[in-house]
């Protein structure tokens, strides 16, 4: 037996080995960033964490280690009640915390006095985070990228879900992001994940690929909404070959009239969004827009912006960041319904020698 398994410790390589992985970092913490498959039992907090924190810095570490431990102490025992006395004797937990120290080592000293094989992550989350930074420094130039491109409005999203149902192996940053890319791309009552947890999303999808099979993704920016992609994984996205979505420009308004449905039933949230455009279009255009968007001319609002404001500012771009642009294979389409997008999948799915699943 190794010497970190007589001491109740167990490294990332090990994780699958486990039947349940504990966090017992504090809400804020885990909303932040977290292993995959872990589940929140705090033992401290947001608030009690902040007060413990104070009373190390302010008075000692021994106070705050008293009142630390009383606190902890009875939060262990109201997570084993509510969520662990159903658990046999062979269920084998993982634990952590920040550095793997105090707080996972308390709440896995308890579960291995009660009987169960619990252990305690070495390193704590601060080595899941070292792990995911270097793994994303290499990991996304392993694939081989096939790059879903076109202007706003192509249905490039709702296309790499019909290559995924048709068994493609997808990369969908929009949807890992929360977020559609563009400034009018944040999603009602949808937050955007933290940076980490983003970067938590991508290494645990990545991992999951097979090297041997194309993968893919759509033609983004550096940056989704507030997020930003790895340096690695922006540079082997510019440099794969294109596949470029041509179509109309009315499928491309009816299709956004479908997919920004919740903008036509409130008015206001898109007026919102049109004032971030300021500096980019005259203060005369955007006054326009908003007049149109709260009078419901959505069809005739969404044409301008693709002519006035998308189009050209994809025309600039794409030729730029994406070396296989200009040789792009084509897909026109004047359908992007959805058996129009499931067509522009299959199509695609042909021209790299595949069919679909």
């Amino acid at each position: 037996m190794s010497e970190k398994r007589q001491k109740g410790l167990a490294t990332l390589a090990q994780l699958a080995e486990f039947d349940e992985i504990i966090d017992v970092r504090s809400p804020a913490e885990y909303e932040d960033d977290r292993l995959p498959r872990a589940i929140n039992c705090p033992v401290l907090d947001n608030e009690e964490r902040a007060r413990v924190g104070t009373i190390y810095k302010q008075v000692s570490a021994f106070e705050a280690k008293k009142i630390g431990a009383a606190i902890v102490s009875r939060h262990i025992g109201e997570h084993i009640e509510a969520r662990f006395l159903d658990k046999p004797r062979e269920w084998r937990p993982l634990v952590y915390c920040w550095r793997g120290g105090k707080r996972s080592g308390a709440f896995t000293y308890i579960l291995r006095e009660i009987g169960w094989d619990a252990h305690r992550l070495d390193g704590g989350y601060k080595t899941w985070r070292r792990h995911v930074v270097e793994e994303l420094a290499t990991l996304p130039q392993r694939f081989d990228y096939r790059v879903v491109s076109g202007a706003t409005g192509n249905a490039k999203s709702r296309v790499l879900e019909a290559l995924a149902e048709m068994g493609a192996q997808v990369l969908h940053l929009e949807a890992l992001a929360a977020h559609k890319g563009s400034v009018l791309g944040a999603l009602p009552d949808t937050p955007q994940p933290a940076q980490r947890m983003f970067e938590t999303q991508l290494y645990t999808t990545l991992s999951a690929f097979d090297p041997a099979r194309p993968v893919y993704v759509e033609a983004e920016s550096r940056r989704i909404g507030v997020l930003h992609l790895p340096d690695a994984l922006i540079g082997a996205i510019r440099a794969a070959p294109c596949l470029r979505i041509e179509a109309t420009t009315a499928a491309r308004v009816n299709f956004l009239l479908r997919d920004y449905d919740y903008f036509l039933a409130n008015p206001a949230l898109l007026t919102d969004k049109i004032v971030h455009l300021k500096g980019l279009q005259s203060n005369e255009t955007i006054e326009r827009w908003q007049a149109m968007a709260n009078a419901g001319e959505f069809p005739a609002l969404f044409g301008e912006l693709l002519e006035h404001h998308y189009d050209p500012l994809y025309q600039k771009s794409q030729g730029k960041n994406y070396t296989g642009y200009d040789a792009a294979a084509s897909f026109a389409t004047d359908d992007l319904s959805p058996q129009g997008v499931k067509a522009i999948a299959e199509r695609i799915l042909a021209s790299q020698g595949h069919q679909s699943a």
